[in-house]
């Protein structure tokens, strides 16, 4: 049996307003309220609420034959809920519908899986708890920031419970094998890997409206007769992608759409595939082999690595500078704090400061508001700047505390000794030990008499001796 896996990947940062040298230590509010808003009611109606609708009646029209699954991030879902709470529900509404999986990321789309494995593990965590508070679902399944992918973070993800991970089907890693099989980690033989078909995957998500493209136009009858020609040994096709894809990166006057509602059609009557979620995958399917990542991969440029977002020194700087705080913001618990470290920590703002050239550097470019990667760069480290002074405040008014709370300690278990002293004291005590003293005075007076009735033994104290040779003379 054949699947196709349709996963939607759906992501907003919260995006940083022009923060100058001279706001450091004045202006606390780095976030550009006017145009996340904007963005938001934009994209909601240019993409979100119409792709939706049109994945709404697909799914009512085929009933259970018609299947997709999202991430979405808990960035995107409190973006949701204050600008464009229409969209959340309609999210929900394709929840209800019980042919859609939600999956399972790091809350605030960071890189910390690369940085630090608990927080990596408590990100995830509060992203868990967030899709089931929305969608009602306990996400089986794990899908890291940008597909980012490792041994260990899979090891990681395994050790948490999850059945299975998506990740990229990196060329440089395959080499001669298909992306159309499951695999398995190294290190957790028992997490199964689902792998990104990339070339058909980006056919839609960058080609779809390129007219040197040699396949231009893309029709669902052309793409579904591509997928037709797969072997029967190329058990899944996994079709992954940003879900701003429809209507955003590829516009409604490219025929997106139009191709989106079509596409179940003509692999029903072209092909013997199946839609699928990943659930159901890694349920039907068995893993072929495993695959060795020592070095991370992800689903981003021609390298397939993190170049995208540490690839230079200002990106490796502002990272370094970022997580530098990691340990003090543990301690620290001012919501306003804690909500400013989870948006800063966006894999976004490393990727505006991107100074990739060619093909990679014009999407770069396409995703980036800030005029050049350096402007990029200034403005972020400008706000980290002031938001490492207010964590630096912080952490010091919570220093005093610390010698407060281990004064107490120590005084509450030297009360403790003085107690257990006063207990040993206790007359009950000395009344229990009264007949051993009582035994030990039987024991004295009775070695005494025995002493007193017979001659001295050599082994007897000298004096003793002495007083008896001179009580001998006076008879």
């Amino acid at each position: 049996m054949q699947h196709i896996c349709l996963y939607f990947q759906v992501h907003q940062p919260y995006r940083l307003k022009r923060y100058r040298f001279f706001n450091i230590g004045e202006d606390r509010h780095y976030f550009d309220d006017f145009e996340n808003k904007t963005h938001m009611q934009r994209i909601a109606y240019d993409s979100y609420l119409y792709t939706n609708k049109i994945l709404l009646d697909l799914i009512r029209k085929y009933k259970n034959k018609f299947k997709v699954s999202f991430s979405i991030t808990g960035l995107a879902l409190e973006q949701f809920q204050e600008y464009a709470p229409e969209v959340l529900e309609s999210f929900k509404e394709l929840a209800r519908t019980k042919q859609v999986e939600f999956l399972a990321e790091t809350y605030s789309h960071s890189l910390i899986s690369m940085f630090d494995k608990e927080e990596f593990k408590s990100q995830v965590t509060e992203h868990i708890q967030t899709i089931k508070k929305h969608f009602g679902q306990m996400p089986k399944i794990f899908r890291n920031t940008e597909l980012i992918y490792d041994n260990l973070i899979g090891e990681t993800i395994s050790e948490m419970g999850f059945e299975a991970m998506i990740t990229e089907g990196a060329k440089h890693i395959l080499g001669w094998k298909s992306p159309n099989v499951l695999y398995y980690n190294v290190i957790k033989p028992e997490l199964k890997l689902i792998l990104k078909n990339y070339k058909l995957s980006d056919d839609i998500a960058f080609r779809f409206s390129n007219k040197s493209w040699d396949e231009y136009p893309l029709t669902a009858e052309k793409y579904a007769s591509w997928i037709a020609d797969l072997d029967n040994k190329q058990e899944v096709v996994n079709l992954f992608m940003d879900y701003e894809t429809f209507g955003e990166h590829q516009k409604s006057h490219t025929g997106i759409f139009g191709f989106l509602q079509t596409f179940p059609q003509e692999i029903f009557k072209q092909t013997k595939f199946k839609f699928a979620t990943p659930s159901e995958i890694v349920k039907k399917h068995e893993p072929v082999a495993s695959m060795n990542v020592p070095h991370a991969i992800s689903w981003a440029d021609e390298e397939r690595d993190l170049t995208a977002w540490l690839g230079n020194e200002m990106q490796k700087e502002a990272f370094d500078k970022l997580y530098s705080l990691s340990e003090k913001m543990k301690l620290i618990k001012k919501p306003e704090l804690k909500k400013a470290w989870r948006y800063l920590q966006a894999s976004d703002h490393f990727y505006y400061m991107s100074t990739k050239i060619l093909s990679d550097g014009i999407v770069h470019d396409y995703f980036n508001p800030f005029s050049s990667p350096y402007d990029a760069f200034i403005n972020y480290m400008n706000v980290l700047s002031d938001f490492q002074i207010r964590v630096e405040e912080a952490y010091e008014q919570i220093i005093p505390v610390e010698p407060k709370r281990i004064l107490s300690k120590i005084k509450e278990y030297e009360e403790k000794i003085q107690n257990l002293y006063k207990e040993l004291n206790k007359p009950v005590m000395i009344e229990k030990a009264k007949p051993i003293f009582a035994a030990i005075e039987k024991t004295k007076k009775e070695y005494l008499a025995i002493a007193g009735s017979q001659k001295p033994a050599k082994a007897l104290p000298k004096k003793n001796v002495t007083k008896k040779k001179k009580t001998q003379k006076k008879k």
